[in-house]
C-alpha cells in the first residue's frame, strides 16, 4: 500500500511530505507507483503511540476506592471486595472480552502498542487483537505483593525490561521502597518502576545512578494518592513514559493522559510526545522502529488533520482518523472510507466525547455479552460506548 499526500512526523518538532509504502507490515519511503494508493492529503501521519502501563482487563471498571490513600498496600486493601458489587458484575464477563475492551481503549486514542502489566496469554499475541501488546519484558506486581520478586528479575533474560510497581505512594512505606529494590540488586538500566511518587532525593540518586526508568501515571497518581511525579524527577536525566494504568484509578485513556500530564508538570509538548513514542520504546526495548516513522520500521501509524500544527503539538486533545496497527488498518472515520477499501471494516462505534469510527473488531459479540453483565450504559475508561 502507497498513503500519498501526507505530512510524515520525522521527530516532535518536525515533518515532511513523502509519500510512505508499506509492505509486510514495515514503511518505506521508496516503492511501486503502481501500489494500490490511499490518498491521504491534508492529514499529518504520526507514528502509532505507546503506552508504557495498562492493565488491559480492568478497563470496564468504574473507580474504585474513595479519598486518597498513603500507599498502593492500603488501597488494595479497601477495594479488594470480588463478591461484592460492582466488581461481581465486572468478573463476571469473560476474561478475553474485558482484555479486547483494554484493547480497544487504547486503539481509540491512537496507541498501536501496549504494555499489559500481567502474565502475558496468548489470546493478547493473536494477530486480530486490537493493537500489538509487548511481549518480551519480565515483570512482578511489587514489593508487597511478589514475595519472589528479586528471583523474577534475576529470571528475566538480559535484553528484556523488568517492569514493576514501586515508590507507589506518599508515605515512608512508599519511600523506602527503592532502597529496598536496591539492597536486592533490582535496580537497573533495564528496569522501569511505574508510578515511583514515593522517590526522594536519596531515592532518584539512586535510580540516576542505576540508570533505571519510570512510567508515569499521572491520573492515576494525582486520583489515588493526590500527587504525581516531582519535576525535579520528570526534568532529570532519568528515562520517564506514560502510561494510562486501569479504570479502576483512572478513568483515562493516553490522550486524556498527555492532557493531564502537560498540566500537572509544566513539561511542553515536545517532551511529552517523546514519552509517548521514542522514550517509551527505549524504555520497554522495543527495536523494531516503535515510536517513530523510519524506512524499516514497523507500521504502526495514525492519521489526524493537518492544521499545520507541529507533530508534537497535534497530540493534546487528538482524535485520530485512521489508526493503522503492522500494516493493517484497525480504525477508521466515516470521512475517509471514500479513500480505502474498506471490506472488513463493518463495525460502527462510538465513543462519548470522542468520535465516530468503523473497526474490524467484532464489536457486536463484546457489546451482546457486555450488556448481559453490565447494563446497556457500561463506559470504557470513564467513557460511553455505542454501536
Amino acid at each position: 500500500m502507497k498513503i500519498a499526500g501526507a505530512r510524515i512526523a520525522l521527530s516532535p518538532d518536525q515533518s515532511d511530505h513523502r509519500d510512505v509504502y508499506i509492505r509486510g507490515g514495515r514503511v518505506s519511503f521508496s516503492g511501486n507507483d503502481s501500489d494500490k494508493s490511499l490518498n491521504l492529503n491534508g492529514f499529518l501521519l504520526l507514528p502509532g503511540l505507546i503506552n508504557a502501563h495498562d492493565h488491559l482487563e480492568f478497563n470496564l471498571f468504574p473507580k474504585l476506592g474513595s479519598g486518597i490513600y498513603p500507599n498502593a498496600k492500603a488501597w488494595a486493601s479497601d477495594i479488594h471486595r470480588p463478591l461484592d458489587s460492582p466488581v461481581k458484575e465486572h468478573l463476571s464477563l469473560s476474561k478475553p472480552t474485558r482484555l479486547i475492551w483494554g484493547g480497544l481503549k487504547n486503539l481509540l486514542s491512537g496507541v498501536t502498542t501496549v504494555a499489559h502489566h500481567n502474565p502475558i496469554e496468548e489470546f493478547l499475541l493473536r494477530p486480530d487483537f486490537p493493537v500489538n501488546v509487548v511481549r518480551e519484558f519480565g515483570w512482578a506486581h511489587s514489593l508487597d505483593f511478589s514475595p519472589d520478586l528479586a528471583e523474577r528479575f534475576q529470571a528475566t533474560p538480559q535484553n528484556w525490561p523488568f517492569l514493576l510497581h514501586a515508590g507507589e505512594g506518599v508515605d515512608e512505606h512508599a519511600y523506602l521502597e527503592i532502597a529496598r529494590l536496591d539492597s536486592l540488586g533490582v535496580l537497573s538500566r533495564r528496569t522501569a518502576l511505574v508510578h515511583a511518587i514515593g522517590l526522594d532525593h536519596p531515592g532518584l540518586a539512586l535510580v540516576k545512578a542505576r540508570e533505571t526508568g519510570i512510567v508515569w501515571c499521572p491520573s492515576s497518581n494525582l486520583a489515588v494518592y493526590g500527587r504525581t511525579l516531582a519535576p525535579s524527577v520528570l526534568t532529570s536525566s532519568v528515562n520517564v513514559a506514560l502510561g494510562t494504568d486501569s479504570a479502576m484509578t483512572a478513568q483515562a485513556d493516553l490522550i486524556d493522559e498527555i492532557a493531564v500530564a502537560r498540566r500537572a508538570s509544566g513539561l511542553n509538548s515536545a517532551q511529552i510526545y517523546e514519552m509517548v513514542t521514542t522514550r517509551a520504546a527505549r524504555l520497554l526495548r522495543l527495536c523494531h522502529g516503535q515510536g517513530e516513522i523510519r524506512d524499516g520500521g514497523v507500521a504502526d501509524l495514525i492519521a489526524v488533520p493537518d492544521r499545520g500544527q507541529t507533530p508534537a503539538d497535534a497530540l493534546p486533545e487528538m482524535t485520530p482518523h485512521l489508526v493503522i496497527v503492522s500494516g493493517r488498518i484497525r480504525l477508521i472515520a466515516p470521512n475517509l472510507l471514500d479513500r480505502v477499501n474498506h471490506s472488513g471494516l463493518l463495525h460502527s462505534l462510538r465513543l462519548e466525547g470522542r468520535g465516530h469510527w468503523l473497526t474490524d473488531v467484532d464489536l457486536p459479540s463484546l457489546h451482546r455479552e457486555t450488556e448481559r453483565a453490565l447494563g446497556a450504559e457500561y463506559r470504557l475508561a470513564g467513557k460511553r460506548v455505542w454501536q
